[in-house]
């Protein structure tokens, strides 16, 4: 089973209330059993919403409470980021997932590269929260731009 975030197979649940439709995605599993999420929502959080950012660091830092993830008006959503991290953890260890496919960049998603947290667009090495906590548990995770 595979875990693959939502917004890769066309739910409109991005930030902004559209979606990263992705017909590599749907190739590549067209033979094979996923299950979709949205930490981002399972945590709690709206669609659309305001956008956010870890700060300076990555996941693996809000998971060990040395960093926070932060909306650009200035919010604290580390509490959400990390609710949906540790729901989906959940749900892919209720389903069996050893592989999650999940969306580039992301500050919930974001397997190689996320945004620096200063919302100019500028990207830093680093994963985002649930995929820190995925990996930290054993789970294989790659993002779109891998298949």
């Amino acid at each position: 089973m595979i875990l693959v975030s939502a917004c890769l197979l066309g739910i409109n649940c991005k930030y902004n209330g559209d979606n990263n439709n992705s017909d590599k995605v749907r190739e590549y599993l067209k033979d094979k059993q996923y299950i979709v999420v949205c930490p981002e929502q399972l945590g709690g959080l709206t669609t659309p919403r305001n956008p956010s950012e870890i700060e300076k660091l990555d996941g693996n830092a809000v998971l060990k409470d040395r960093s926070r993830v932060m909306t650009n008006e200035n919010i604290d959503t580390t509490e959400q980021f990390l609710r949906g991290a540790n729901e989906t953890l959940k749900i892919a260890q209720l389903y069996g997932c050893r592989e999650a496919i999940l969306k580039e960049s992301s500050p919930s998603c974001g397997s190689n590269c996320i945004h620096d947290g200063t919302f100019s667009g500028r990207k830093i090495s680093g994963v985002g929260v649930t995929t820190a906590l995925l990996k930290s548990k054993g789970i294989k995770v790659i993002s779109e731009k891998e298949l």
